[in-house]
């Protein structure tokens, strides 16, 4: 089977899969099983694609060709394998917890739940494998539009006022992309991706401040960059799975991605140096960081906790990417997976506390961790490599972007790199503390969590430590990424 076929079928499964899930939507069982086997297929079919990037070979696939210079094409090169393959991994956990979620709690429009999942899973192999600006920008806001029909899941006055919030945010984003990716192609005739970025070193300085800018913001929406992040804590009213995989993987990381995708294949270092914007990024990266870890510190919904710790850990991509050093680059792009199955991780905690115990609230955990051992030791885990601290994929990220802040001579970023550590510590470990050494609250005894659910929970927190000690080929993919710094191929 050609890479350009295997690049389609990755592509193809999900918007299959939904017409199939609506199709069967009155039989469960098969239902579900239309979701597992495209989450297998798509996984299966990334990976597939992972020995011919790593032999430095890209495939690539053109849908339409609307004019020359502008086509509906498709190219798997190294840093949208990295996307590709964190995203296509974790959904197979998802579905499988999703499954024990929803029937654990009886949801009512699971089948609109499930054909929109997979949608969205389609917009975000569209992001990861978009060979121009055109491309990425109708995959995402195709992403925002799939992700409505979750966020409002509930259709209670919350959710409908979440949603809307949710659409007003990302879509006034959208707008601003949209006038972007117009200037570019006004200026240049092209939206192809290059490494080391193809914008002309000779345009007006004013105008490509402006594209920074415009790419910077709109991109800043999806990653909740302060003072655009209010919609992500709102939309955590959505089902715990949504949150997990949507808000800690594929729409926030869609932003981060995009941003960082820009800079290295659109603007490059030395342009984006030269126009003045990263001060901006890193200004606003650096104080996102610091302000939303401790708004998380006085969270008592763990949801929201997490929520707003989610904020705080996609600017360090927008950090590490507009630092502008090849160690940097690589910890931001680290970090996407890295955090990835930290958050997931924990977000699949939150759920099936809620699905198990009906408790949200940090204050009504104490001794959970002795009633529910494996739940809470996988939350204890990844709280470890959330902080930073080895032997955990979040370890490796932190680090080299802790290097990457000494590369471009920002002292004061490190130190901004290492207080939030701190911070991360003083709003994860106490949970870990109450829950396995604060007494219980009353006699009553809950058991540990149904497999469905702690199944994909002891996965993702393996994945997390596999991250840790054996990093590549992720770390592989991120570090041959790092070389459009430097001109390099991409």
């Amino acid at each position: 089977m050609e890479a350009p076929f295997r690049l389609l079928v990755a592509l193809a499964v999900s918007p299959v899969a939904a017409a199939l899930i609506g199709l069967t939507g009155r039989h469960p069982n098969i239902r579900e099983a239309w979701t597992l086997l495209a989450a297998a297929v798509k996984a299966g079919a990334v990976l597939s694609l992972l020995p011919e990037v790593l032999a430095g070979r890209t495939p690539t696939l053109t849908l339409l060709e609307i004019s020359p210079g502008v086509s509906l094409a498709f190219r798997a090169d190294p840093m949208g394998m990295l996307f590709a393959l964190s995203a296509s991994l974790l959904w197979v956990l998802t579905s499988l917890y999703s499954i024990g979620y929803m029937r654990g709690l009886g949801e009512a429009k699971q089948t609109r739940y499930f054909a929109s999942f997979a949608l969205c899973l389609w917009a975000t192999m569209g992001i990861a494998f978009a060979s121009n600006l055109l491309t990425l920008f109708i995959f995402y806001e195709i992403l925002t539009i799939a992700t409505y029909p979750l966020v409002i899941h509930k259709e209670t006055p919350e959710a409908m006022a979440a949603g809307r919030k949710y659409l007003a945010y990302l879509l006034s984003g959208g707008l601003l992309l949209l006038l972007a990716v117009g200037l570019v192609w006004g200026l240049m005739g092209s939206l192809e991706f290059q490494p080391g970025g193809f914008l002309s070193g000779d345009l007006d300085r004013g105008s490509l401040l402006l594209l920074f800018l415009l790419f910077f913001l709109g991109f800043g929406v999806k990653g909740a960059v302060m003072p655009l992040h209010s919609w992500l804590p709102t939309a955590m009213i959505a089902p715990t799975p949504v949150s997990a995989l949507l808000h800690a993987v594929a729409v926030v990381k869609a932003g981060v991605f995009g941003f960082a995708r820009v800079v290295g294949f659109v603007f490059g270092q030395d342009l984006a140096a030269e126009v003045g914007g990263t001060p901006v990024a890193l200004g606003l990266a650096g104080a996102t960081i610091l302000l939303s870890s401790l708004l998380a510190l006085h969270q008592d919904n763990l949801k929201l906790r997490l929520a707003y710790s989610t904020v705080g850990h996609l600017s360090y991509i927008v950090l590490g990417t507009a630092l502008l050093s090849p160690s940097a680059w690589v910890g931001a792009l680290y970090h996407i997976v890295a955090h990835g199955a930290l958050k997931i991780t924990m977000f699949f905690v939150a759920g099936a506390i809620y699905v198990h115990t009906h408790r949200e609230n940090v204050s009504e955990l104490d001794g959970i961790g002795r009633q529910m051992p494996l739940t809470m030791g996988a939350f204890a885990l990844v709280s470890v490599g959330l902080v930073g601290l080895p032997p955990l994929g979040g370890f490796v990220s932190k680090w080299y972007l802790g290097l990457g802040s000494v590369e471009a001579g920002e002292g004061l970023l490190l130190g901004v790199l290492l207080l939030s550590g701190l911070l991360n510590a003083a709003y994860l470990f106490p949970i870990v503390i109450r829950a396995f050494l604060a007494p219980s609250p009353d006699g009553h005894r809950y058991g540990e969590a149904p497999p469905l659910l702690v199944g994909p929970i002891l996965g993702a927190g393996a994945l997390a430590l596999v991250l840790g000690l054996f990093p590549n080929p992720f770390f592989s993919l991120a570090s041959r990424s790092g070389d459009v710094l430097l001109g390099g191929g991409g």
